[in-house]
């Protein structure tokens, strides 16, 4: 057993937050302060604090499980991996290689996602594979690349939160979703600096405001084109930037100008004099910055709503200075370098274009193939899951849950049950994984060596701190047997540093360029941001085995490129160097309240769960702290229905009902209830979501969509 002190990152969010694991003799993993990491200094949330727990035999799958007879039963790998091989070979004889699908997740490394990509391409030959990256900020990356011509999650590091003078924070509830980074915030505040918090809830993060909008869910479009109204008609726009760095600004300022103030309040339901606040408090300093999360990203107009809270920041000059921007808070833990490298429908590692003929031209010759084999761009998530079992027949999913995490959880669960087969790669048995025909238990964070890609854009090597229970094979070791069985005998290595080496050269000259970026770079330098480029003393051998029982070798790092941690000072990622205005305009949600369904449902998160919960349910801390779905909702709107604290309310849209216990709050606008996503069953909120999309980025329509609220009637 390794005993010594390894350094590594939380398996959580995309802050990955630094921590230090010791394996103890009782078989147990014991999680230390990790203070020289500058994210989070040692601090941890209740989730990272008690991630060990998941490697516990106890809670985790210790053996593939195969279909007999309707019932999943253990097997061995080889008889596993043979099934697997069998029915997708089948799948693609019978009906085509686009009859196979592949699923992938945010919380996979870089390695692995880029893995996958490469499997379901060469190996499959299906254009059908995109990842739940896609329910996360896509709207924000589509807004990014419009505007700026490159998108990451934030364009500056989190350090610099502290020292600008103002931040909007859009939709964000980092109180609870990522708590450790609470702490810039309050430096911000402490420095002088202000926070307005928009959030149709008063949530812990928006206690901490200067000044807390609440709009009604769906109109967060409208509120930021009535502050730009403002900035125009107080004479507030920086003109000399405007001139000199962007491009667009008539047609977006035109735009601004019919969303007037009071339209706006009646919209939104945000006050006059608060909106004349919020734009005092954002032009007043010399810097500020625009941050969004989920709020104003999942919805069917995701991308022009963060394209008008960008049109806020380039027409007061707060995007590409010192201190100031407009950033994306990435939720999941790859967020940021799961899409980057070849999980998603439309891209190549790089984030290069997967219909840019150069592009296919660059990743065939690193992969060793013809161009023209690789397939087209294929499905997005919610359209990938909606074809199961018609157009998809078999699928091969990692890291994902999508049967409680998808919007209309309720069809994708039947449509997951129409698949004439399903394999799932997970460390527990997840409620998607238990309607898996195969079911291969792999590795985790602590037992695997691998990079990530934080919402900074810093690229962090996670440490192997322990070895995996006998039987567990990693994601790698999957793809390198599978692709065997299925003809293609190289190309799938199993070792985490050499698949890092391909993608070095696979990324070179992209977008996302890590070509500059080693296993020995990352280990000594506490992670890297992108863009990377190689330099001119980059060697081919300089890479860095880092496992904690292997020798360093000790080239140097003299002229290498040393990263980007702050984007676009210079010039925008555009071919003309400038940020592009988007001139959008307020449109109602895909579904609004009627007299059917009168109410307006918002979901989200809560501190000691995590995305589906599929892992952090199994943490007895975790869920003593929260054991289960609620439905929040205000005093008035509880009189009205007649419900007490605590009783069961059933919440019904046109795509299903859950019922869960109320929660009664002030901190809720009367018009809207709040349902966390974590859990199965009859409180799962999904059921109830609307799979409305983007027309840009495909993103669902999670945070509002329309209901009715009923009482229970005791039995």
């Amino acid at each position: 057993m390794q005993t010594s002190v390894t350094p590594t990152h939380c398996p959580y969010c995309a802050l990955q937050c630094g921590m230090n694991l010791t394996p103890a003799p009782d078989g147990t993993v014991e999680v230390s302060e990790r203070a020289d990491f500058p994210v989070n200094r040692g601090a941890l949330c209740g989730k990272g604090r008690t991630a060990p727990a998941l490697l516990s035999s106890r809670v985790r799958l210790t053996s593939p499980l195969v279909r007999s007879e309707g019932e999943l039963v253990p097997a061995t790998w080889d008889e596993a991996l043979d099934r697997i091989a069998g029915e997708l070979r089948r799948t693609r004889t019978e009906h085509g290689p686009d009859a196979v699908g592949v699923f992938g997740g945010g919380g996979l490394t870089n390695e692995k996602a880029y893995t996958l990509g490469k499997f379901a391409r060469v190996v499959l030959g299906t254009s059908q594979i995109d990842y739940n990256g896609r329910f996360c900020m896509s709207s924000a990356a589509a807004a990014g690349m419009k505007a700026f011509g490159l998108d990451r999650g934030l364009p500056f590091p989190l350090e610099d939160i502290p020292k600008t003078g103002c931040v909007i924070l859009v939709g964000s509830n980092l109180a609870e979703t990522m708590p450790p980074a609470l702490r810039f915030f309050n430096e911000l505040r402490e420095n002088g600096g202000t926070l307005i918090v928009v959030d149709p809830r008063r949530t812990k993060t928006a206690e901490q405001a200067d000044l807390h909008l609440a709009p009604r869910p769906g109109t967060d479009l409208a509120l930021a084109l009535g502050l730009l109204h403002l900035i125009v008609a107080e004479g507030r726009v920086d003109e000399a930037y405007v001139q000199e760095r962007t491009a667009g600004w008539e047609d977006a300022r035109a735009a601004a100008m019919a969303h007037w103030p009071e339209y706006v309040e009646r919209i939104t339901g945000v006050s006059v004099p608060q909106l004349r606040e919020a734009v005092r408090l954002f032009c007043e300093p010399e810097a500020a910055m625009v941050l969004t999360a989920r709020g104003p990203e999942q919805q069917s107009k995701g991308t022009d709503t963060v394209g008008a809270w960008i049109n806020l920041c380039l027409a007061t000059g707060r995007a590409g200075r010192p201190l100031s921007g407009y950033g994306c808070l990435t939720g999941q833990g790859n967020g940021q370098g799961g899409r980057e490298h070849g999980q998603k429908a439309d891209q190549l590692p790089g984030y290069r274009k997967l219909d840019d003929p150069a592009a296919r031209r660059h990743v065939a010759e690193v992969w060793g193939v013809d161009p023209d084999s690789l397939p087209g761009p294929g499905r997005s998530a919610y359209e990938l899951l909606d074809a199961l079992g018609t157009d998809i027949r078999s699928l091969l999913l990692m890291g994902s849950n999508p049967v409680v995490s998808a919007p209309r959880a309720g069809h994708i669960e039947e449509r997951v049950k129409s698949l004439d087969f399903l394999v799932v790669c997970d460390v527990v048995l997840s409620e998607t994984a238990a309607l898996a025909d195969v079911v291969l238990p792999v590795t985790q964070w602590a037992e695997e060596t691998g990079t990530t890609t934080s919402l900074e854009g810093r690229v962090l090597l996670r440490r192997r701190a322990i070895t995996p229970p006998e039987g567990i094979r990693s994601d790698l070791e999957v793809m390198h047997e599978l692709a065997d069985r299925l003809g293609v005998e190289k190309g799938f290595p199993t070792d985490p540093e050499e698949v890092f080496e391909e993608l070095r050269r696979a990324s070179a000259g992209g977008l996302a360029d890590y070509s500059g970026i080693t296993y020995r770079r990352l280990a000594e330098e506490n992670g890297v941001f992108w863009p990377c480029p190689a330099g001119p003393d980059d060697a081919e051998d300089a890479a860095l085995d880092v496992l904690p029982d292997d020798p360093a070798r000790d080239e140097g790092t003299d002229g290498a490129h040393p990263g980007t941690p702050r984007l676009f000072l210079d010039r925008f990622a555009t071919a003309d160097g400038r940020a592009r205005f988007v001139p959008v305009a307020h449109r109602a949600s895909a579904e609004e309240p009627d007299d059917e369904y009168p109410v307006l449902l918002t979901t989200g998160r809560v501190v000691s769960q995590y995305q589906s919960g599929a892992q952090t349910r199994r943490v007895d801390e975790l869920n003593a702290a929260a054991p289960g779905p609620f439905v929040e909702l205000h005093p008035r709107l509880a009189a009205r229905l007649g419900a007490a604290e605590g009783d069961p309310v059933t919440v019904v849209s046109r795509r299903g009902r859950a019922v869960a216990p109320a929660r009664i709050t002030t901190s809720i606008r009367p018009d809207t209830v709040f349902m966390p996503f974590h859990w199965p069953g009859e409180g799962r909120a999904n059921t109830l979501t609307n799979p409305a999309l983007d027309p840009t980025s495909r993103m669902p329509e999670f945070k509002t969509c329309a209901v009715r609220l009923e009482t229970v009637t005791p039995s």
